[in-house]
Order: structure tokens, then C-alpha cells, then sequence
């Protein structure tokens, strides 16, 4: 995600769009067990109405119990082309690490770049 297109409030983050047909711009709160989004005019008022959206979506989870962020196993499937699994494998032995180590450094290096 590029720094230019999220907010943060609270823990949570949103990813934002200009929506040209009404000419403000949006926000959807991400990882979130529903949906949450939200519309200003600046950055100002986008993140006034970013803590408002997420204050009513929090209370309406508490009031029928439900957990607001969404639960992550830390398991996924990955499907890459047979070369890429062999390359992978070869320097992960090269390198002493198994497979998913060396995924979890990529993965890790690629959402902490700037």
C-alpha cells in the first residue's frame, strides 16, 4: 500500500480513493468483520469522519457481540510457478532457512517499504 492512499486512526487503517461522480474522497476501513467507509472533502473532515464511521461500526459490534477486526490465521496458500518453488528452494537451502522463513523476510521487507 502506498503511504499517499491510507489513513490511520485508532489502530485502524483505511485505504483512500477520490471518487470522482461525487467529488469527495473515500474511505474503507480495512480488516474489519463488516464494512465501514466513510467521505470528506479534505484531509481534515476525512479523518473526523474516519473516527466517526469507526465509533458507530464499534459500538454496533458491541452491542451484538461481535469481535471488530477480522481473525487471521497466519496460514495462506501461495500458488507460484513450478521454477520460482525450485529457485526458492535452492536458496533457502543455500541460506540454512526453510521456505517460509525466507517468504515471511520477503513478505516482512515488502509492507515495511516506505
Amino acid at each position: 500500500m502506498n503511504a499517499m492512499n491510507v489513513m490511520t486512526v485508532d489502530g485502524f487503517t483505511a485505504k483512500i480513493e477520490y471518487d470522482a461522480d461525487l467529488d469527495l474522497f473515500r474511505g474503507e476501513i480495512l480488516g474489519l468483520n463488516g464494512g465501514a467507509d466513510f467521505y470528506g472533502k479534505n484531509p481534515r473532515e476525512l479523518r473526523a469522519e474516519f473516527r466517526r464511521s469507526l465509533s458507530v461500526f464499534l459500538e454496533v459490534c458491541r452491542e451484538k457481540g461481535i469481535e471488530p477486526r477480522r481473525n487471521y490465521s497466519g496460514k495462506f496458500n501461495l500458488r507460484i510457478p513450478p521454477d520460482l518453488h525450485e529457485r526458492l528452494a535452492i536458496v533457502a537451502q543455500a541460506e540454512g532457512k526453510s521456505i517460509n522463513a525466507l517468504a515471511q523476510e520477503a513478505l516482512q521487507q515488502r509492507i515495511a517499504a516506505p
